[in-house]
């Protein structure tokens, strides 16, 4: 019987369901804390999804930091594919990512494997909350990656996802949607705790990242979700828009939360606001 297959978000019910029929669903928990890197790790440890292999934000998902490509600059390509190999991820093989925190991070994960060519990659609606109050088991057991030896990098492929340079932002500015996930404070310039530099990029939205979000964690219907994009974005295409936030992490969340309103086809920034402020030469904006 041919299983059904999940690109944007997958239902604790219908995980449970895949873990059941099929042993080749690769369960990836990317929970993380930005201000204590090894918070994630430490839950995961105790208490994860069983199979579930933890991948960490800052090890797997990130690349050699230079002090101006950002917080959480994307790893080479050629890399990421040999990581995402060692996971046991192959072409046609089910991806589901999970969190802690909202699906901010398995948001970026899912991204990130789109971005390799990977299609079969969706996100656990409202993380292991949903998980745990749907009845789903629990493990401690610890699942490592793949030893090096018997594993190989994910292969070439075209890629799913789009991206943009801050070279490319400073030509497009004011021609196209911006569209900044950071919180309201953050994105005035009133606070400013990770980055050296407050303020946006000048002419930016902002479309905190919850906002795509029920009280209950899972994400809005589609249609609430539409009518919110559409009205952010004006008559913007979807391929018009770039999403940024703090270091190209949770505006990943505002990308899954377009697609899941069948508006797909927006670019990240993924330097976004920590490399752009990196450069004292690059316009900022506060209020």
């Amino acid at each position: 019987m041919h299983q059904p297959s999940y690109n944007t978000l997958i239902q604790a019910s219908d995980l449970a369901a895949l873990m059941k029929s099929q042993s080749d669903v690769v369960v990836l928990d990317a929970s993380f804390d930005l201000t204590d890197t090894q918070a994630g790790e430490r839950s995961h440890a105790q208490r994860h999804v069983p199979g579930a292999a933890y991948m960490h934000l800052e090890r797997d998902l990130s690349g050699t930091k230079t002090g101006h490509n950002g917080r959480h600059p994307l790893p080479d390509r050629a890399a990421f594919a040999a990581t995402a190999g060692r996971f046991g991820i192959r072409p046609g093989v089910q991806v589901v990512a999970l969190d802690r925190q909202g699906g901010m991070y398995a948001a970026r994960l899912r991204w990130m494997l789109r971005w390799l060519g990977h299609a079969e990659v969706a996100v656990l609606d409202g993380g292991m909350a949903a998980w745990e109050k749907a009845g789903g088991a629990m493990s401690s057991e610890a699942v490592a990656a793949h030893a090096a030896s018997s594993f190989s990098s994910y292969p070439a492929r075209p890629s799913l996802t789009s991206t943009v340079s801050a070279d490319d932002l400073l030509k497009r500015m004011g021609k196209s949607p911006l569209i900044d996930a950071r919180a309201a404070e953050r994105f005035r310039g009133d606070v400013e705790p990770l980055d050296k530099q407050a303020g946006h990029i000048p002419g930016a939205r902002n479309r905190f990242y919850k906002d795509n979000l029920e009280a209950s964690g899972h994400f809005k219907s589609a249609e609430l979700l539409r009518q919110d994009f559409n009205a952010l974005c004006a008559s913007h295409a979807p391929t018009e828009v770039v999403h940024q936030c703090g270091s190209g992490v949770t505006a990943c969340h505002n990308l899954l939360a377009m697609e899941v309103a069948g508006l797909g086809g927006s670019a990240l920034y993924p330097g976004s606001w920590s490399e752009w402020s990196s450069d004292p030469t690059r316009p900022v904006a506060r209020g």
